[in-house]
């Protein structure tokens, strides 16, 4: 095996050329981790997934995610993103299949059209938070602080969330240095607001964010489908979002970047706690080709 394919496309977006550019690749089954390290980091985007025969029987396929520094257990983009591409392939088939991941078996709901359904894993929330460091990290100042104390929150991968003023987003910077001094890996910083919606359908909230992630060698993502799980989780212990039954909130993202992406996502809550979230969006092929296999570091 000297060679592997692949495809590059778009996630969480209708449009090619925006949205998150993700990197899949197929046939890895004899990699070392090395290996598929080294391949990640040549794509140098955000994330590249590895789709690779299901280790259980309950699976339908495993992915292995990958950004140009490390491994994840669980992203969101890379498993609408797998998914999608898989069924195109016809590896899969519509409706409902199950991804294995280090997040443990997570349902994907596929359509025929290029649009997937991903639900999270376990939500989880911490305590309340001092936003101080948080802001340090993000180049901003108490006074840019609103809403909501900042907690940590996720659905198989956790982030810091914290609500800032509408006009102090697009001044938002990652500082690396000062995110490592605060221990902050991942932060989605975020406004929140009520839009309005189509004649004769609730107003729905919407958050507009940028994800930091220097933590994972990703200054910024233009799209991030576990920080969007976990924004649902953060907003029911935070009030924002009802402590009973199913909402709908969407999250805007990557206008900064150039790259604007949509996210539709759920969470179902019980007693003012998440119970399990969903992210769902549009994949768009962009390219397709082999990559060579890096050699193996023993």
């Amino acid at each position: 095996m000297s060679s592997l394919r692949y495809e590059i496309v778009d996630v969480f977006t209708d449009r090619p050329f925006t949205g998150n550019p993700l990197a899949v690749v197929f046939g890895a089954d004899a990699l070392a981790v090395d290996q598929m390290q080294a391949i990640a980091r040549e794509f140098n985007l955000s994330e590249t997934v590895f789709v690779l025969p299901p280790g259980t029987r309950d699976a339908s396929y495993r992915v292995r995610i990958f950004t140009p520094e490390k491994e994840l257990p669980f992203a969101g983009h890379p498993s609408i993103g797998a998914a999608v591409t898989a069924g195109r392939r016809g590896l899969v088939s519509a409706g409902t299949v199950t991804q294995q991941c280090g997040a443990g078996l997570l349902p994907v709901e596929l359509t025929e059209h290029g649009y997937a359904t991903l639900r999270g894993g376990e939500p989880t929330l911490g305590a309340p938070v001092d936003p101080a460091p948080l802001l340090a990290a993000v180049g901003l100042t108490a006074a840019d602080h609103t809403g909501p104390a900042p907690r940590r929150a996720g659905c198989g991968l956790e982030f810091d969330y914290l609500c800032v003023r509408p006009e102090a987003l697009a001044r938002a910077t990652c500082d690396p240095a000062a995110a490592a001094r605060a221990g902050v890996g991942m932060v989605s910083v975020l406004t929140w607001a009520v839009a309005g919606s189509p004649a004769g359908e609730p107003e729905r909230p919407t958050a507009h964010c940028r994800v930091f992630c220097p933590g994972a060698g990703v200054t910024e993502d233009p799209a991030t489908g576990s920080a969007a799980l976990g924004l649902g989780v953060w907003a029911v212990g935070s009030g924002l979002l009802p402590a009973n039954g199913q909402s709908r909130y969407l999250v805007r993202q990557g206008v900064e970047l150039g790259r604007p992406s949509t996210l539709d996502c759920t969470v179902t809550a019980l007693g003012g706690r998440a119970r399990s979230a969903t992210v769902a969006g549009q994949v768009v092929p962009i390219a397709s080709g082999q990559i060579a296999v890096p050699p193996f570091v023993g």
